[in-house]
């Protein structure tokens, strides 16, 4: 990370989960609910998932052609380092508010990702939220980490 700030690099959504995600340029957030148009938005805890771009570049780095959405992210990330996120912290992006709920997951076993990309990154690296508040976000928008103190002591890495 070159130190500057933290923003969106790109916004991704699809119909259908387990998919490559499609670029957009804006979306709206809702409440408890995720993004409009996306797959996984529904009242459960992994209503947005974030990556970022330095994952992705790594990948690169491998000869794979990635584009945006490529992991089914849907928000990409560019200068902060999700992997020093804890459950219970909060993100501000744009007009929105996105309360980290899981670290990882379990991947399926040789998903549509996994074929199309090569890898999945998203279960090492991948971030799960909800939102907490709603409104528009934007490509570029910057993203502010507000520390929250958790409600457990415990900070599984992956569930299922």
């Amino acid at each position: 990370m070159d130190g500057s700030e933290p923003k969106i690099a790109a916004i991704c959504i699809s119909r259908k989960r387990g998919r490559r995600k499609k670029e957009v340029d804006s979306a709206r957030l809702f409440p408890d609910w995720g993004i409009q148009g996306d797959a996984h938005s529904g009242r459960w805890k992994r209503q947005v998932s974030l990556l970022s771009a330095e994952s992705v570049e790594k990948m690169r780095q491998r000869g794979l052609d990635l584009a945006p959405g490529s992991f089914a992210e849907n928000i990409l990330t560019e200068g902060l380092d999700l992997q020093s996120l804890k459950i219970g912290d909060l993100i501000r992006i744009g007009e929105a508010e996105l309360e980290i709920t899981q670290i990882g997951k379990e991947c399926h076993n040789r998903c549509s990702i996994y074929e199309q990309a090569g890898d999945c990154i998203m279960p090492r690296e991948g971030i799960f939220a909800r939102v907490t508040r709603g409104g528009m976000i934007r490509k570029g928008d910057p993203l502010e980490v507000l520390r929250r103190v958790p409600r457990s002591a415990k900070n599984p890495v992956i569930e299922k």
